[in-house]
């Protein structure tokens, strides 16, 4: 086994103490060793587990990964273009009533997040907000375009999302229930 080569991402971590290996179901394959470790002592480490690396890596079908990747690049782009437009829309709407200043709207593929705002009036968005209910796509609009005003989740800043979601409360409660099924 020592003579086949594999492709790994090497991750440093200062507060981890030993060596870990993970391969994920899209085949990306990584280490993750100690800062101080040397490269010798992870070359090593990979070279006594070649074995179990190429038994493990041999079990992906790497041809249904390539689909999977494709299909969900293809249903990214589709739904970014979606939800841009309905997040602009509905920032132009809801800002005829604050008149916040913004600076940049972005539609990315965020991993635990329907939205944020930065201090520099930049306002992020889920493109998987298109699948959500106008409400909630109101709501989360709405709670992101507040915090250009507040960047906390103070009494001001839910005054003022009440101001345009009076039933911001309830919204929340059904966002968190279904934060998982996105």
């Amino acid at each position: 086994m020592k003579n086949k080569n594999f492709e790994y991402s090497l991750r440093r971590v200062r507060r981890t103490r030993s060596i870990r290996l993970a391969i994920y179901p899209n085949g990306n394959f990584v280490v993750t060793a100690p800062g101080w470790y040397p490269l010798y002592v992870v070359r090593k480490f990979l070279e006594d587990k070649a074995e179990w690396i190429w038994e493990k890596l041999g079990k992906i079908d790497f041809d249904a990964v390539q689909a999977a990747k494709k299909a969900e690049n293809i249903e990214y782009r589709a739904g970014k273009k979606n939800a841009k437009e309905l997040i602009q829309n509905k920032i132009e709407l809801f800002n005829r009533h604050y008149n916040f200043f913004y600076n940049r709207i972005s539609v990315k593929n965020q991993k635990t997040r329907w939205g944020s705002a930065s201090r520099k009036g930049n306002l992020n968005f889920n493109y998987k907000i298109a699948g959500l209910s106008e409400e909630l796509r109101d709501y989360i609009v709405v709670h992101e375009l507040c915090h250009l005003k507040e960047l906390n989740h103070g009494r001001r800043f839910w005054e003022l999302v009440g101001e345009t979601v009076p039933n911001y409360r309830e919204l929340r409660k059904k966002l968190k229930k279904i934060k998982n099924q996105f």
